[in-house]
């Protein structure tokens, strides 16, 4: 099952997905083409953090889904703070099961979750999906420092970016920031900061709302941004 966000990531309507193989009982065989997959930066749910325990390869990270109409199933793709993770196991009441490995750890925010820590869930798009946000692919580019918060006529948090994702930042282009797609309202490259605004909805619908100075968020670039920039970086001269 599938649900569809509307903008700034509040809960629109509900859908029903069948995959191919989906057996009587509900639960999905998920061919291995799914295993590529994409997500729109429309929050669908929050959940809570229950337990980061290490091993030996990797880290199981427990997450409490209670509440989510959408009932995954082993191998099937989830965003966690925009971060794209594969469900390891699916536990009771909606429990969910990762294993992240030590690089996930290191270039994203959720190494820094404790017990008790709300995350944005988002599960993978298909092909029927609305397009509401944007294209995500669940990649982290980087890790950003919140520089402040700014609630007098408008919500808006800005953000300290590392400089070399700097030129994928471009004004009213998109961003996404803890797995939630946001428009950027203001882009300084000499400063390598950029501010968005948020409107009530996805206050109220994402953890952003929850956001302080000092805080680390997960960034993901616009692909079509970073793809145009690394083209013309390493291509574009003398070809055109």
């Amino acid at each position: 099952m599938v649900l569809r966000a509307g903008s700034g990531g509040a809960l629109r309507r509900a859908e029903r997905v069948e995959y191919p193989g989906e057996r009587a009982s509900g639960q999905a065989e998920v061919p291995a083409s799914y295993s590529s997959c994409m997500f729109t930066g429309l929050i669908q749910h929050k959940g809570r953090i229950c337990e980061a325990r290490p091993g030996r390869s990797s880290t199981r990270l427990v997450v409490d889904g209670e509440g989510w109409s959408i009932v995954p199933v082993p191998g099937d793709s989830i965003a966690v703070n925009g971060v794209c993770l594969t469900l390891t196991e699916l536990g009771p009441g909606n429990t969910f099961y990762f294993d992240v490995v030590p690089e996930t750890l290191r270039v994203t925010t959720l190494g820094l979750l404790a017990p008790g820590a709300e995350v944005n869930l988002e599960c993978s798009v298909t092909a029927s999906s609305l397009m509401g946000g944007h294209i995500v692919q669940g990649h982290v580019d980087g890790v950003a420092t919140v520089a402040g918060v700014v609630d007098c006529g408008e919500y808006r948090v800005r953000l300290e970016v590392p400089g070399d994702l700097m030129p994928f930042m471009v004004p009213k282009g998109s961003v996404t920031v803890e797995g939630v797609s946001l428009t950027l309202a203001g882009v300084e490259p000499e400063a390598e900061a950029i501010e968005v605004a948020l409107i009530p909805v996805t206050l109220r619908a994402t953890t952003l709302g929850l956001l302080k100075e000092g805080d680390r968020v997960n960034l993901e670039c616009d692909v079509i941004a970073r793809t145009v920039v690394h083209y013309l970086k390493h291509y574009g001269r003398g070809n055109g």
